[in-house]
């Protein structure tokens, strides 16, 4: 029997030579990820344990990037944890304020994971990797002491859906638009533990920036991982980034899905997923005229430099409408920069846009654009849920860069080509 890219990498990693859905198996990891909430759980357990060294120092990525710079004393002493275990274990991948970024963008970018490795992090968007070609995927802060400790985890092997993407698609749509239509077809539970393989022509228009956003909200569908073919366009992100060999895997002709699904990416146009889940998608002139107080652009599903890039072209002679707050949070310091070199933030400024240092701050209702009762955010993140972004009144309208940047402009939800 055939296996899937995901299982393939799954087998290797454990040593063996045929994996199949719903074997437990015992897996070497490539990269252990933690961040400012998680990581202070997992080092209490990890010293609660008796572990007194990491399996391996270059292997382990903690980044501070949810509650920083420090919102209050909790939050700080959350990360002089952090900032302790990493320098008593000379951790190498370890990303404080002023050099971290949304640990999502970060790791990509400064090259810690590459196609074909296992990567495992205490933070449910950890398989935003599977763009790279990887098995990436979330778990929990007790999974993460382990393997600092060890290097290695058990998996159940997941069962797999195939996506096949077909055709180019159409101006001011993106990866947002893509995956919050699959999610709106599929439900939030409709790829429950099993891995989301993206294959199909369509692949090839699909920037990288995009990719990472699919992936990234793979888990907003309830899957394991969310995982594309390594192609050209892959393999040029990775050059001059990843210093290490890397592997590529592909599906074998006879791999078992327990479905498939076939989208045409011509026929879709910009979705905004209505209030309180990720599901409730919708074509965006669905929602023309929902007077907004906010819009949020950033994430580690849409804080990168193409993604500012959408946001700028739209606020480029034109203004915040009055009484709509608008937050720009570019997602690493590189992101920043280019962003800056540019011409973006000096954009971003002049429209009325606030611009942030890197932080996942409102995505969780952290800081930097919390809510008040019966307030309504437009936001490029991936969550929606009840009282997510502040008062359990407020609502979050998902939506892409370009229609939040245009609803900004607005004062209401609209599209670009509204303007």
């Amino acid at each position: 029997m055939g296996m899937t890219m995901s299982q393939k990498i799954l087998a290797d990693k454990a040593g063996l030579p045929q994996v199949s859905a719903g074997e437990l198996i015992y897996a070497e990891v490539d990269m252990v990820l933690g961040n400012d909430i998680t990581t202070p759980v997992a080092i209490r357990e990890y010293q609660e344990h008796g572990c007194t060294e990491v399996f391996h120092k270059d292997k382990i990525s903690i980044v501070l990037d949810h509650f920083t710079p420090s919102k209050d004393i909790k939050a700080a002493e959350l990360c002089a944890t952090c900032r302790d275990f990493a320098n008593a274990n000379d951790i190498k991948h370890f990303y404080d304020v002023g050099a971290m970024g949304i640990e999502h963008a970060l790791l990509p970018e400064q090259g810690i994971v590459a196609a074909g490795e296992l990567i495992v992090g205490a933070d449910s968007h950890t398989c935003t990797y599977g763009a790279l070609g990887a098995f990436s995927t979330g778990f929990g802060s007790t999974d993460m002491a382990a393997a600092m400790a060890t290097g290695k985890c058990w998996f159940k092997v997941p069962a797999a859906i195939r996506f096949e993407l077909t055709g180019k698609p159409r101006e001011w749509v993106s990866g947002k638009d893509i995956i919050l239509y699959i999610i709106g077809k599929i439900g939030v539970d409709g790829a429950l533990y099993k891995s989301m393989e993206f294959v199909g022509d369509g692949i090839q228009y699909l920037s990288m920036d995009d990719r990472f956003t699919i992936a990234n909200m793979a888990i907003e569908a309830g899957a394991k991982n969310g995982i594309f073919p390594v192609d050209d366009a892959t393999r040029t992100y990775m050059k001059g980034r990843v210093d290490r060999a890397y592997k590529e895997y592909t599906a074998d002709p006879d791999a078992v899905y327990d479905e498939t699904y076939v989208i045409d990416l011509s026929a879709l146009e910009p979705i905004v997923a209505f209030p309180h889940l990720p599901e409730n998608a919708r074509p965006a002139k669905e929602a023309t005229g929902i007077k907004i107080d906010q819009v949020i652009i950033g994430s580690c599903t849409n804080g990168r430099f193409s993604d500012l890039a959408v946001a700028a072209a739209v606020f480029k002679n034109n203004h915040v409408a009055k009484n709509v707050r608008t937050v720009i949070i570019p997602a690493t310091q590189q992101i920043y920069l280019d962003a800056m070199k540019a011409g973006y933030i000096e954009i971003f400024i002049k429209a009325g846009c606030a611009v942030s240092t890197p932080t996942c701050g409102p995505c969780l209702g952290g800081h930097m654009g919390i809510m008040a009762a019966g307030e309504r955010t437009v936001a490029t993140t991936n969550r929606n849920f009840v009282g997510r972004m502040g008062h359990v009144t407020s609502e979050v309208y998902l939506a892409s860069p370009a229609v939040a940047a245009a609803s900004a402009v607005c004062g209401s939800i609209c599209t670009p080509d509204m303007l």
